[in-house]
């Protein structure tokens, strides 16, 4: 008997029929069942007659499986196989932990420190294999990614049959992309990233066609993408980037989508959409309270902002809060100093942030767009602020225990002291953290109404443990 570990991927294979259009004349399912529990999932057509299934199991022993199919050949198709203990490195999907934070099946504890990479998948072999690289060694653990193209890209390949604007068939899918795609979703998953997976966006204006699907071609298009990639644990979908700024779709129309995405996968991942903003001129997030959102995905600039939002009892992830770099658009030239500030800003109330860079006068251009070579300086730091927030003690639901711990990030300001009041108990010990130095300095021990006093210079944080 097969055997697959648990939260690993099994695929199933079968010839059929290749005239007509096999991705709409076609339907096969699969029915998976351990013990009593029945898990169904879409299978999809792979070109050249081939048709695959692909499935996660999530639990240990022995699994059943049949087949249903409009198609004789591949229809009542029985097996089994033998679901073994998880390997090494592998701690299954990650989903909501608590109300605001995440965790993977396993209970271990995700930290959601992210990154934007667009169309790294589009670039070429080289530049794919250097952002693998660049991600071996960075501190990031999610990865946002574009299924669709902009209107300025011309790829060799489209996840539609056709590769020249005013000739692609979106009712027809290129299963060659979709190979390739997933072939770097799995190269994530190797490397302990998830991939965030970005399915529509407002940067088409009708060049592509893409932008302005029907909705039966959008839900073909969302079951194609759930079919091929959902059994991948490290898997989020976002339904789109910017979603406000598409003015071909309205909020009933998203409504509609994520509840076909919610509908199609039967693992449940992770789900959210994500925002548009003018820069300090206005903030239209969609309402993440509705029951099909999981978290919070949030374009802002401000990280102080975290503390309001933790009234949705989601998780907060601002995705996008401004880029290092030195692109002409304010949201692209921040100083590493500005956007490690945010990093703390927004952590330190319980929330996540997620990073990118945007230089355009290196080497390789705009990691946020192609990946390659991360040439920043907030990536160490970063990395420094992650380790710090990996040692915080924390209560049952994931947010910072207070009777054991307390984090006092002090900004962009720099006061020779700052009076705390303190959690009435045991002295606490403080230290220390220069954010941007990346030093812990041990001070000394303080309770109830204290006045700790300070260098006097900009992002620094106290952190108190008893």
């Amino acid at each position: 008997m097969s055997t697959v570990e648990r939260w690993g991927l099994h695929e199933l294979t079968w010839s059929g029929p290749s005239d007509g259009t096999p991705f709409a004349d076609v339907t096969l399912r699969v029915a998976y069942r351990f013990r009593n529990r029945v898990v169904t999932v879409d299978g999809f057509y792979d070109g050249d007659g081939v048709y695959r299934a692909r499935f996660m199991p999530d639990s240990e022993g022995r699994w059943e499986y049949v087949t249903s199919s409009s198609a004789p050949e591949l229809d009542g198709h029985r097996g089994s196989f033998e679901c073994t203990p998880p390997g090494p490195g592998n701690h299954g999907p990650v989903g909501v932990h608590g109300t605001h934070h995440f965790a993977y099946a396993d209970g271990t504890r995700y930290d959601c420190v992210g990154t934007t990479c667009y169309h790294w998948t589009y670039e070429s072999k080289e530049i794919q294999e250097l952002t693998l690289a660049s991600l071996r060694t960075a501190p990031f653990d999610k990865v946002r990614m574009c299924l669709l193209p902009t209107e300025g890209m011309r790829p060799d390949r489209l996840p539609f049959a056709g590769a020249t604007p005013g000739e692609v068939d979106v009712e027809v899918f290129d299963p060659a992309f979709f190979r390739h795609f997933e072939s770097r979703v799995a190269d994530l998953l190797e490397l302990g990233v998830q991939a965030d997976l970005i399915l529509f966006h407002p940067y088409d204006r009708g060049v592509w066609g893409f932008d302005r699907m029907t909705p039966a071609q959008d839900e073909a298009f969302l079951r194609y993408v759930v079919a091929r990639l959902a059994a991948y644990r490290n898997v989020w979908w976002s339904l789109s980037n910017e979603y406000d700024f598409n003015h071909e779709k309205t909020i009933a129309d998203w409504d509609r989508l994520l509840q076909q995405v919610q509908r199609f996968d039967p693992y449940q991942r992770l789900r959210s959409i994500h925002n548009g903003t003018k820069m300090y001129e206005v903030f239209s997030p969609y309402d993440f309270g509705k029951p099909w959102i999981t978290h919070q995905s949030v374009q802002h600039w401000d990280g102080a902002e975290v503390a309001a939002w933790r009234s949705c009892p989601k998780p907060v992830v601002i995705d996008e809060i401004g880029y290092e770099g030195n692109a002409g658009r304010r949201w692209g030239n921040l100083t590493a100093d500005e956007l490690v500030h945010r990093f703390w800003q927004g952590m330190s109330l319980g929330g996540y942030v997620g990073h990118g860079e945007s230089f355009v006068d290196r080497e390789i251009r705009a990691w946020i767009s192609i990946g390659g070579r991360l040439y920043g300086e907030s990536s160490a730091r970063i990395a420094f602020l992650r380790d710090v927030f990996a040692g915080l003690p924390r209560r049952a639901d994931g947010d910072v225990d207070p009777e054991h711990c307390v984090l006092h990030y002090l900004g962009d300001r720099q006061p020779s002291a700052v009076d705390l009041d303190l959690p009435p108990g045991n002295p606490y010990h403080f230290d220390l953290i220069d954010t941007v130095a990346m030093t812990i300095t041990a001070l000394t021990s303080y309770s109830g109404s204290c006045r700790i006093p300070l260098p006097a210079r900009p992002y620094l944080a106290l952190r108190g443990t008893r």
